[in-house]
Order: C-alpha cells, then structure tokens, then sequence
C-alpha cells in the first residue's frame, strides 16, 4: 500500500471525487488501482486568509514502485492486522474490574481469544447510568456509585468523546477500527482530531457489551469490588458486593481498569502493601468562550464555512515560576459538567455531543502539579491534595454541588465576583460566585493567571473579560501509580495486572484502550504457556 502525505485540498472540495481527484493530480494510471481512502484528514489555519485541508491518502496499487518513484511525497505503508491468539479449556476465568476504555478493550479481546472474562463495574449500565447523571444535574443528589466517573463506558463516556492520542502503537488502528465496526462514524479513522462525542459513544460502548457477552465473556453491572485473596503471591480471589450480598470468584488473574477516581480501591491496594507511588498530576479549572468566538478566532472570515465544524485548540506554556499551564480535554461546542463521585466534594469535566453546537466551547485549564507539592512522602499524597482542593469547592459553590464560578477580568483583577456577561455558565444544576483562591492553592492560582494572559496572546479572545471560569477540574488524571513490572502485572503480587488511566498507565480513551489490550495480550499467553 503506498500513502501520500501532505495534499492541499481547499474547503469546498467534494470528498465523493477524491479517487479521481488524485489519479489526475498525480497522472497514475487507473487501471492499476485498486481503491483510494482518506488516512488522516486535517485543517491548516494559520493563514486565515487560506484556511485549507490537509490530506493524506492510502492508495491500494498493483504496481507500487511506479507510484513511490513518481510521487515525491509517497511512501510505503504496511498492512497492519491486529490477531489475537485462540485459548482452550479455561478453568479460571479472568476478572476485569471497571468497564472504561481499559476495561471494555481487555474484555474484548480476552472474550476473542475464548478467555470468557468475568468484568465487574461498580456502576450501572449506560442507561441506568446515564438516568442516575440527569438527575445528579437536575436535583443535585449523587449517586456516589453510579455517576459521571462510575459506569459501563468510564469517564469517556461522559466527555468529548476525543480520540486523539500521544503514544504511537499499531493496536491505535484496531481501536479505531473496531469503534467503527460497532456504531461510530468512520470518519475517525481519518481525521487528525477524532472525535464520538458523548451521545455516539455511549451507544457505542453498549454494542460492544453485548459482543463480549455473546462470545461468552460476563458483564456484572452494580458489583463493586471489596477485597481480594492471596495464595502463594498469586491473586486467588476477588471479593464484590451486588445488591448488598457478599459474593466472590475464584482467578488467577486480575485487571485493575479502575479509573482515576476510585479512591477506596487506592487505599485497599495500600493496605495490602501492594506497591504504589506518587505520580505528576494536573489541577485547575474550567474556562468557557463562546463558541462562534472561538471558531471566529480560529478560522477568522471562514468561521462559518460548515465544512469546518466547531473549532478547538491546544494551548500551553512554561511560566517563569517554573509552572507549566496548558490546556486538556478542549470540548467545542460544549457544557461543563457536574462530575463529582464522593459525597462533599466537587468536580468538574467537560463534555460534547457528536455535533459539538451547543452555546460555549469549553476547555480544562490546569497547572501541572508534582509530588514536591505533596508535602508528604505517603504514596496516596496527591489523591489526598485532591480530595482537599473538591471539598474546598464544594463549600465554595454552597454545599449543594453548585460549581463556584467568576469570570476572567474579576479573577484577574482580583475582584469579588458579582455578575455575569455574554457568556453563560454551562454547569448544572447551577453555581454561585466564588473566587478561585477559596480552592486552589495560591500557587495555581497565580500560575492560572499568567496563563490565561500568555494564552490571550496566542488566540484573541482568550482573556476576554467575560470569559467564565468554572472550578474545579481535579480529575484529569490519576494521582497514583500502580507499579507494575515487564509483564504488566503488579511488582507486588502475581495474576495482577494494574491498568489504563487509574494505574497511572495511559492519559485518555485511546491510550488506555491500547493497556487493556495489552495486559489482555499478557494474560492470553500465560493461559496458552499452561
């Protein structure tokens, strides 16, 4: 298969030409062509005055070299097919625990290989799931087990829905692929910033429950795990609660696909000895613009061209404090969100449906922070900062999960908040005004600030006066790492396989679909080798 890299496309062009469109650009002989398909479709706007596409091409050839001698951006490209190895006569069935990203790709794969895994997920399905969410943002009660954290689909499943990714691994295109396969839009197997959104992907997420189950793997919604037995430094058992009755199974081996908040599990890993430590994490807040300033910002006099779409960004920069503050988790055309998973405690994410046209465009705006800010060598440190920094929040906001809010010009003026511009906060079930610093250490505080004036340099508008910050964005990755060795199981314990975002092992839907596949892929072998 030859690619060709870097084809300029303007935006009026019609995709359903593209096969024409290149054999007469590159003057190749149609007969000796097979197919031709987008491989990466992205857009070029730092002229604004010639906003474009950028493109590359797979091309499917009987004569190769005729096409890598002629064209002078073409290269090779080798199939890649992702096989996953067949096991028989299983005696004891793998356990999953959490159904994220992690979760779902490990269970997929084990149940291909015939593993029949046994996954356990604390929270409900999507559709209870997504009932318990709707009233949390209507009324303000929380479920503390079944939330925007907890549930079939993880923490992605109440997001953008973002697959783009910083790792660079073959198993990226088998996610993709099989994303496809089961309901989202092919598109993301092109485009340089792919994306489901919330609504697409749960349905996704629902499609590929049920394929596990129909080759024989389990799926146990509302099953928490409590506790786990040892034998001979072997995992042997795994302790949960359904429906208030103690039950447990017997395995060999265990993945963790906990996610970054599942605090009680942290600390029964701690109890255990098993080994832990601190890990750089990320805390901050949410800033909103409106979205057709954003895209009038980004794309200039082509804003409104519908073959665009809503526009993002990625913003960061190094502060001469020595403070790095970047942006995460940008949701265009989207609403911040209600995120909390304990009681008395607050958290904000953001989130996007698939057509990304609500009011506000939406970003994180975090400060990274590291263990020296800790103050505390004890491995759980950070996740105690974090639960600090939420509780503070939430008595910021009144007690009542209401979001403290202010905008950019009294944050960066120093003044109390008091009203409201342009741009309307998103969050439900709704806010108060409150001043970061209520939350945030000074140290974030200060480092937020200088941001967002670096930032407004960068995309005018940024540091508009109306701007609205939304805290407090606490969870953009996990605090701890569970420390694993070559085998990807626990350095601890064996039959133990820490994995995804809350071992501290990927940073995204993507990423931490690549670990489970790859703890799964650990599992299958030692099963075969028995």
């Amino acid at each position: 298969m030859v690619r060709i890299n870097n084809i300029d496309i303007p935006l009026e062009f019609d995709f359903n030409n593209l096969k024409q469109f290149i054999i007469s650009k590159y003057k190749l002989n149609s007969k000796q062509i097979n197919d031709i398909k987008l491989s990466k479709k992205s857009v070029d706007a730092r002229k604004k005055n010639n906003v474009h596409f950028v493109i590359s091409v797979d091309i499917h050839t009987y004569n190769e070299q005729i096409i890598l001698k002629k064209v002078k951006n073409s290269v090779h490209i080798e199939k890649y097919n992702y096989e996953i190895k067949r096991i028989q006569n299983v005696v004891k069935h793998p356990v999953i625990v959490g159904f994220g990203p992690a979760g779902i790709f490990a269970g997929l794969v084990l149940a291909q290989s015939g593993a029949r895994p046994i996954i356990l997920e604390r929270g409900g399905n999507v559709d209870e799931r997504q009932a318990a969410v709707d009233d949390f943002w209507k009324t303000g009660k929380l479920d503390d087990e079944c939330n925007v954290q907890f549930g079939e689909g993880g923490a992605g499943a109440f997001s953008d829905g973002k697959l783009t990714t910083g790792i660079n691994d073959n198993r990226i295109k088998y996610v993709l692929e099989t994303l496809v396969r089961f309901g989202a839009p092919e598109e993301i197997t092109y485009l340089s910033k792919p994306h489901i959104g919330t609504d697409k992907l749960r349905i996704v997420v629902k499609k590929i429950r049920e394929y596990i189950i129909s080759l024989g793997g389990e799926v146990k919604f509302n099953c928490k795990m409590t506790d786990f037995e040892i034998c001979n430094n072997n995992i042997s058992k795994v302790h949960y609660i359904q429906n208030s009755e103690k039950k447990c199974i017997e395995t060999d081996n265990l993945i963790l696909a906990i996610g970054h908040s599942a605090r009680d599990i942290f600390e029964l890993l701690y109890e255990k000895k098993i080994v832990l430590s601190q890990k750089n994490f990320s805390m901050g807040v949410r800033i909103e613009h409106l979205r057709t300033d954003i895209n009038k910002s980004m794309y200039g006099d082509s804003a409104d061209n519908t073959a665009l779409g809503t526009a993002d960004y990625k913003l960061a920069v190094h502060l001469e404090n020595g403070r790095s503050v970047y942006t995460f988790c940008m949701c265009p055309g989207g609403v911040v969100v209600a995120a909390a998973s304990e009681k008395d405690r607050l958290v904000v994410n953001g989130m996007s449906y698939y057509s990304r046209n609500e009011d506000n465009s939406n970003s994180a705006l975090l400060v990274g922070v590291s263990p020296d800010d800790f103050k505390s060598d004890h491995p759980l440190a950070g996740m105690h900062l974090q639960r600090e920094t939420e509780n503070k929040a939430f008595i910021a906001g009144g007690s009542n999960y209401y979001a403290p809010v202010t905008t950019v010009k009294d944050f960066i003026n120093d003044t109390p908040p008091s009203r409201i511009g342009k741009v309307k906060p998103s969050y439900k079930p709704g806010y108060k005004f409150a001043k970061p610093e209520e939350y945030l250490p000074d140290y974030i505080c200060e480092s937020l600030k200088a941001g967002i004036k670096e930032f407004g340099k960068k995309i005018q508008g940024f540091d508009s006066d109306d701007a609205v910050i939304t805290g407090i964005e606490s969870r953009s990755s996990s605090p701890v790492r569970i420390e694993r060795n070559e085998n990807l199981e626990s350095v601890s314990l064996n039959g133990l396989y820490p994995c995804g975002e809350g071992a501290g092992y990927a940073g995204g839907i993507v990423s931490a679909a690549v670990d489970g596949m790859k703890c799964a892929e650990k599992i299958i072998e030692k099963l075969r080798s028995v």
